[in-house]
């Protein structure tokens, strides 16, 4: 299991809260998970807590930009679900004590891209049809994970071609790379290694989304649900 070591603490950088290679995060036992998980997961990466906070302070830094706007908030599902559900909750209750006010909408694709633990060269877009409405449009994209950056460009590729006004992409997590050298998106939650993580909606082939906190999964759990 892993030990925390205050020495390789995650810092806070324009990247967002960066979490070093030698992060070993923390001992399984010290956190309530689901029973039928703690024997898949190696250690929780980041807890709940944290991941609540940073968001809430990624909502501050989306007012800050781009208050007083009607924002098209463009959600990657399945795995940016959760995450989006807070932002923009955050963004709500900080627009209704604001003097600047952010009015949304938000509106759902599906990203596939990934077998197993391994990314795939092909992007397929579900519900590219919701990219027609974003014309003219204030767009925030909520992804989930951003890894060789790929599906990404890839994504502003296909969205460009129906003139958005401006386009934002807000990740919660950024994996350190050597295919990533090319792209960072406009708001990060934390930049982390090349290493899989699930919960918090992030899954591997389905599970895992349940877990409230993002944990490193273990070759056994890869073993039990590949397909």
């Amino acid at each position: 299991m892993c030990e925390s070591n205050l020495s390789s603490f995650p810092c806070s950088t324009h990247r967002g809260l960066v979490i070093s290679d030698t992060w070993p995060g923390y001992n399984l036992d010290v956190f309530s998970l689901p029973n039928h998980y703690c024997e898949d997961l190696e250690c929780v990466y980041i807890p709940h807590g944290v991941i609540v906070d940073r968001i809430e302070r990624l909502a501050s830094d989306i007012m800050k930009d781009i208050g007083d706007n009607h924002i098209t908030v463009l959600c990657v599902l399945k795995g940016g679900y959760k995450f989006c559900a807070d932002l923009v909750e955050h963004i709500k209750n900080l627009s209704r004590n604001s003097e600047r006010f952010i009015s949304m909408r938000v509106d759902f694709i599906r990203l596939r891209s990934y077998c197993n633990d391994k990314s795939t060269e092909d992007l397929q877009i579900i519900g590219e049809e919701e990219l027609s409405k974003l014309t003219g449009k204030n767009v925030l994209i909520v992804e989930d994970v951003i890894g060789t950056g790929r599906t990404m460009k890839a994504l502003l590729s296909h969205i460009e071609n129906y003139n958005p006004k401006m386009v934002k992409v807000a990740s919660l997590l950024v994996k350190r790379s050597a295919g990533n050298n090319t792209y960072s998106p406009d708001y990060t939650g934390f930049e982390i290694p090349n290493i899989f993580v699930v919960g918090y909606a992030l899954d591997y082939n389905e599970h895992f989304r349940d877990l409230h906190h993002i944990c490193v999964i273990s070759d056994k759990g890869k073993e039990k649900y590949k397909v």
